[in-house]
């Protein structure tokens, strides 16, 4: 993806390795800048053994560092750390700019242990074995890609590289949306093409001869690279070899006669057929015809069989030059169908030996592009420099982003949490657990496990009909719930939702329960059920301190209420008041009830093993049975009761200072309440995605993100909603999506590259709240089973809330991390589908029938 930001180089010195060959080349790249950019070279070139290319993989990687070691010493540059490019001209399978696994050698090598293998790698761990010296390798490319990088740093046009060498292969930047294999849809990317195996599943049989089939099955890799064994250099002169042996062997050359020379592999060398080539008359190039066959090949060739073999090495020639041509017009045809045009200009970056030795062959193939492709202005550009350049470019551009990358990951790091930071949250949250059940230590707990005189789960004998209220925000529900036990138990809801305006939510309470009783009133006369007198649970979905079933004493409003007159009473009473001065009806109201319980309640009734309510949503908290001799607010020490732990607040006390970043720290300061629910604030709907606006604010500030350019509406607070998480992490979105959400926030200038490490800041931020909260359910899980003196314990959560049910990654991340954490417990995660209310109703069907038992 650089091939736009080669003009904008960074400056300094930059190493490069090409390796592709028999020779290899270490080069050193100055670039300057004082205004315009100079780019200067130093190089030398280092010999390849034959036994070392067909050795082990070690003793090549071991030679390469050798040379490595011997340039830089001579240039007097061994002690400084210099950022490496490496040209590595086989078929790679590339997963990022400095990782490349080799699929299978080509051009004669055959070293052992490499393929397969990260030849990046393999090159540091050769260089950490002499430790005379350290190198930062950045970026590893094909020499293709070189070539097309030295090509367009002189002509901004060039979007194709091009070798025809002793190997022939072929580059061009291709748009990001027709890449599968690669995240991402803007923008375009070098893609290699690996061009060499073109041929290997059977698409050139058909023009495929006798000659090209004997190459194949006397060469190293038999059935591969088949359209390099018709086309590159290392072939080129064995196949006239084969075609002269052939016809002198049925007595159309040389009198018929053959010589050792003749009929040995390799003898015939490329470089005769370019040197027989090289004059238009025969009479002229007799000395050539004499050096190579009488010399080389100890022929008596007559002036006939001279000219039958140069037209052999015409044919031959002529035919790798237009096959090539054919592949590149495919080429040429896919870059102008990307952009849309009706005529296309580019420029073709070329490098090789055949290109640039053969008389012919690049005159030959540039006209036959023109005759395939009549619609593309095609300008060939020999790579003077060769790819080595390329990939001290590729070197200088990548190791600026390599640094923005180091930085960015340095920032993330923060947010990331291991194994031991997880383990530790677990034995924090059990110590305040054991302190918010404690009398003595209660008043200072931040998780206050408040007894909510829930002592048992629904047992299926329960019957009736009951009402319920699911109050938690400003929206809230009336429910008729119908329990029926025996063998057809089932339970039948009826809901209707009705809203509470701003101002009552902000005015006196007895406004706000006279609003409540007023809906109620009107949902059971819409249910026609007037004058009956029901049992109602209450889910009141506020911080709460309980002394009995039926009443609960707000401690203080959240979520946005502020109604007067309401904290520090009992809102049962405030409930029975208000349906006291209506007079309409009247109603027993048996149970008071967080939401949490309720969950755990709604999913009891179909699991009895369901002892521990979730709710990840907006806000987050749990409850679980915990053993009364346990809990010491609430005199008795038989049997259970559910514990409402309201651990929001856990860190309150300043437990997880250590784990808050400067982002949690920025959100916690603009927040209503500072200081307070720091734990929620960390894994909870309403915070989450302003961790993440906060994060972005930095990147940006940094130049790390936006290209440093900010939009006013990002620094708006609460405008990079939660819900966006869920949307850019999901799987099936493409990042074009990402593009249009970060639009939405004024950012219409974002590229693709912002949108991939705006999912990645999104992920990190969303799997560090999964983990938190799977980390503080391992410790109320692991509680239980101590506290039932168990070696297993299997055990259900019922889980309820909008950050759970509607993020694709949560629930998975945070039941690896419960796993990982109690591993000697198996919990099962179910999903509330019913809300709250239910549970509520439950709860007072349970309560009405321990009540009608103690009767």
């Amino acid at each position: 993806r650089f091939a736009s930001l080669v003009r904008a180089l960074k400056t300094g010195d930059f190493l490069a390795l090409d390796l592709g060959g028999t020779n290899f080349r270490v080069l050193l790249v100055r670039v300057s800048g004082n205004g315009k950019q100079k780019v200067e070279m130093e190089n030398q070139i280092y010999a390849i053994p034959e036994n070392i290319m067909r050795g082990s993989g070690t003793e090549l990687f071991d030679h390469i560092a050798e040379c490595l070691a011997n340039f830089l010493e001579k240039l007097g540059i061994k002690d400084k750390k210099l950022p490496l490019g490496f040209t590595f001209s086989f078929p790679c399978l590339q997963t990022k700019l400095d990782e490349s696994f080799l699929v299978s050698w080509t051009k004669g090598f055959k070293a052992s242990g490499v393929e397969g293998r990260d030849v990046v790698g393999l090159l540091r761990k050769a260089i950490k074995k002499r430790g005379d010296f350290d190198i930062d390798i950045v970026a590893v490319i094909n020499d293709t890609v070189g070539t097309m990088m030295t090509c367009g740093y002189d002509d901004h046009h060039c979007e194709i590289g091009l070798i025809v060498g002793t190997g022939t292969n072929a580059c061009y930047m291709e748009e990001m949306r027709h890449l599968e294999l690669v995240d991402g849809d803007e923008g375009r990317m070098c893609v290699n093409m690996e061009w060499g195996a073109f041929g290997d599943d059977g698409s050139l049989d058909d023009i495929r001869t006798e000659f090209d089939r004997e190459i194949d099955a006397g060469s190293l890799n038999p059935g591969k690279q088949l359209f390099e064994k018709m086309i590159s250099g290392m072939y080129i002169g064995e196949l006239v070899r084969l075609i002269l042996v052939k016809m002198a062997k049925d007595g159309l050359l040389f009198q018929g006669h053959t010589t050792p020379d003749l009929l040995t592999t390799g003898h015939f060398q490329t470089s005769f057929v370019s040197a027989i080539e090289n004059r238009k008359s025969v009479h002229f190039s007799a000395c050539v015809f004499l050096a190579i066959l009488k010399g080389e090949l100890g022929l008596d060739p007559s002036p006939e069989d001279c000219v039958a073999t140069q037209r052999v090495c015409q044919i031959v020639s002529t035919r790798a030059a237009h096959l090539c041509a054919a592949t590149l017009a495919a080429v040429l045809r896919q870059i102008r169908d990307n952009k849309a045009t009706e005529r296309l200009r580019t420029t073709v970056g070329v490098d090789g030996s055949v290109y640039k030795n053969h008389p012919q062959f690049a005159r030959r193939l540039n006209k036959m592009v023109r005759l395939l492709v009549p619609d593309c202005d095609v300008r060939f550009l020999r790579s003077e420099d060769g790819s080595g350049k390329g990939a001290a470019m590729v070197t200088a551009v990548a190791y600026r982003l390599a640094k923005q990358h180091a930085e960015r990951q340095r920032i993330l790091n923060t947010l990331r949490l291991n194994r031991d930071q997880l383990l530790e949250v677990k034995k924090r949250m059990e110590e305040e657990m054991n302190r918010g059940l404690a009398k003595k230590t209660h008043a200072t707990a931040t998780v206050k496990m408040l007894p909510t005189f829930v002592r048992s789960t629904p047992d299926g004998t329960e019957r009736g009909d009951f009402l319920a209220l699911d109050l938690g925000g400003t929206n809230f529900r009336v429910l008729l719930v119908r329990v029926r036990s025996g063998k057809r138990r089932s339970v039948e809801m009826h809901n209707k939702i009705y809203t509470i305006p701003q101002d009552i939510t902000q005015g006196t309470g007895e406004e706000l329960f006279d609003h409540i009783v007023h809906c109620i009133a009107d949902f059971v006369e819409y249910m026609g059920m007037k004058g009956a007198s029901l049992p109602l649970g209450f889910t009141f979905s506020f911080p709460c301190h309980q002394t009995q079933l039926d009443q609960g004493i707000l401690i203080k409003w959240t979520k946005g209420f502020k109604a007067s007159g309401c904290e520090g009473e009992d809102v049962a009473t405030l409930l029975k008041d208000a349906i006291h001065r209506s007079e309409d009806f009247d109603l027993d109201v048996v149970a008071v009830v967080n939401d949490t319980v309720g969950t755990m309640m709604t999913c009891g009734y179909e699991d009895p093993q369901c002892e521990v309510g979730l709710i990840v949503g907006t806000g987050t908290n749990a409850c679980y049975m915990e053993e009364m001799s346990n809990v010491e607010l609430v005199d008795g020490d038989e049997g259970r009761m559910c514990v409402n732990m309201e651990w929001g607040a856990f860190g309150d006390r300043g437990e997880l200072d250590d784990l808050c970043t400067e982002f949690d720290r920025a959100v916690d300061d603009q927040s209503t309440y500072p200081g307070k629910q720091r734990y929620e604030k960390m894994i909870s709907g309403m915070y989450l995605g302003e961790i993440v606006r906060n994060v972005l604010l930095d990147f940006t500030a940094k130049g790390l993100l936006f290209r440093g350019k900010l939009s006013e509406r990002l620094k708006t607070r609460g405008i990079f909603e939660t819900k966006f998480l869920s949307q850019i992490e999901s799987d099936r979105l493409a990042l074009r999506q990402v593009r249009s959400i970060l639009q939405h926030l004024g950012l219409t200038s974002s590229t693709c590259d912002d949108s991939i490490l705006v999912k990645e800041v999104c992920s990190v931020v969303s799997k560090r709240a999964a983990q938190l909260c799977g980390a503080g359910l391992s410790a109320v899980v692991d509680k239980i089973r101590l506290n039932r003196d168990l070696e297993k314990l299997s055990i259900t959560v019922g889980v309820d809330g909008t950050l759970y049910k509607l993020h694709p990654h949560f629930a998975t991340i945070m039941r690896e991390t419960l796993k990982d954490l109690a591993p000697n417990c198996e919990v099962t995660l179910v999903q509330s589908e019913d809300g709250s209310g239910k549970g509520a109703a439950l709860i007072t069907a349970v309560a009405c029938r321990l009540r009608d038992a103690g009767k």
